[in-house]
């Protein structure tokens, strides 16, 4: 750390709300703004005032609570899969529907980041192609160009909070609005901002054994003859009735779909067959450990983590060597989220630690074995809509402490205390 630096540019910004257009847009331009810790050796640390070695300690849990988003073999080609999507929506001049994409796979897979980051490059690049601005806007009105537009379905949704949700987004008044109303403005908002790829996240918290949810799914139809490409994403969507009721084959891995069946008040077989064919389904999964190849890709993704923790020891070979990529594919079955959880709170405990044994930092089987994830790491995730994931059964074990010493913390950080 130089006296150049400012030593607390780690502190988060205000936070990011990525459903409308000034937060999607700042997380766009910011997303890779966070610079890491410097890694240090324990000499180096050790060099420290007690000040500069709280303010590195407090850099490196941004760090680590900051992990950049790894890719992964499913989630490129998850990310290839909706930019041709909406690439091929995009650069057409053909006036007919545009086809959609849902995206399905369990909670904490990153289904939501891996969408944004390939939507985010894709804004990029599409607003440099058009130098900034909308090349169709009318001469006198306000420039508002938003190639993107994401929002989440809400809780409870009905067609109105629907259309509010995404009329939000562009900062749209709708008080005193119909329904009618807010279709037709809905509409008119994703023409006049120029928006290529409409995002609704969380969509099967849709049930659609309820009405309202069901006028739900007959809004989305309908906004399918907008000049823009719908990205749907949630959990179990093949076996949610947004499509056909399915199941996967177990030799191929496709979804099958069942005949269709009438699913609720007012079933129209041609416009769920219709909507069925107008979008692609595609499966952002777990890792695997069976083949060499899936143990090979694991391995990377562990290396790729390791190189950005911040312990005071080398962590070169920390996850990756020995019998420790079988012990956290175990420990999470292979789902990215809850191994970012798992590393986190390692990490923590590992800096904790320091003071009270060899001084070291290190993440091991012993230290991880103290603690496990819950769904409370993940608050974000609604339980309800089978967002949380299935995190694995661990019963913690116990810290071995010499008798009569724990740690406290204070301003430098953690220290050793005697019990009185």
């Amino acid at each position: 750390m130089t006296s150049k630096q400012n030593p607390l540019s780690f502190l988060p910004g205000p936070a990011v709300d990525r459903t409308t257009f000034e937060g999607w847009n700042r997380w766009c331009e910011t997303r890779k703004a966070f610079v890491p810790a410097p890694i240090l050796t324990a000499q180096e640390y050790g060099r420290l005032s007690k000040r500069q070695k709280r303010i590195h300690d407090l850099h490196r849990l941004a760090t680590h609570s900051s992990l950049p988003i790894q890719a992964t073999p499913m989630s490129e080609y998850v990310a290839r899969a909706v930019l041709a999507r909406v690439e091929d929506g995009a650069f057409s001049h053909k006036a007919g529907t545009r086809g959609g994409i849902m995206v399905n796979g369990d909670g904490a897979q990153g289904k939501t980041e891996t969408i944004c980051e390939a939507l985010a490059c894709f804004q990029e690049e599409w607003l440099a192609i058009n130098n900034y601005a909308n090349p169709d806007a009318m001469p006198g009105t306000r420039d508002l160009v938003a190639p993107v537009a994401y929002v989440r379905c809400p809780v409870k949704a009905t067609p109105i909070s629907t259309c509010q949700r995404i009329l939000d987004f562009y900062g749209e008044d709708y008080k005193g609005m119909r329904l009618e109303d807010l279709v037709r403005t809905v509409k008119t908002a994703v023409v006049e901002h120029a928006t290529k790829a409409l995002v609704i996240d969380d969509i099967t918290r849709l049930k659609l054994h309820r009405e309202a949810d069901q006028d739900v799914l007959d809004l989305i139809r309908e906004m399918m003859s907008m000049p823009v490409t719908l990205i749907l994403v949630g959990v179990g969507i093949p076996t949610s009735g947004l499509l056909r009721e399915g199941r996967r084959d177990p030799k191929t891995q496709e979804w099958i779909y069942e005949p269709l069946k009438d699913i609720g008040r007012s079933a129209n077989d041609h416009a769920a067959s219709q909507h069925e064919r107008r979008f692609q389904v595609v499966e952002l999964g777990p890792f695997r450990y069976v083949t060499p190849s899936e143990m090979e890709a694991w391995m990377v993704h562990l290396r790729r983590l390791e190189g950005e923790l911040r312990l005071l020891t080398n962590t070169v070979g920390m996850l990756t060597q020995g019998d420790m990529p079988e012990y956290l594919f175990n420990r999470t079955k292979g789902v990215v989220g809850i191994l970012e959880k798992l590393v986190q709170h390692g990490c923590r405990r590992a800096m904790e630690d320091k003071a009270m044994e060899d001084k070291s930092e290190r993440l091991t089987k012993d230290l991880l074995n103290r603690f496990t994830v819950t769904p409370d790491d993940m608050p974000d995730l609604d339980a309800e809509s089978g967002e949380q994931p299935h995190i694995p059964p661990h019963e913690p074990t116990q810290k071995k402490q010499s008798p009569g010493r724990n740690t406290v913390f204070d301003d430098d950080g953690p220290a050793e205390s005697n019990a009185g």
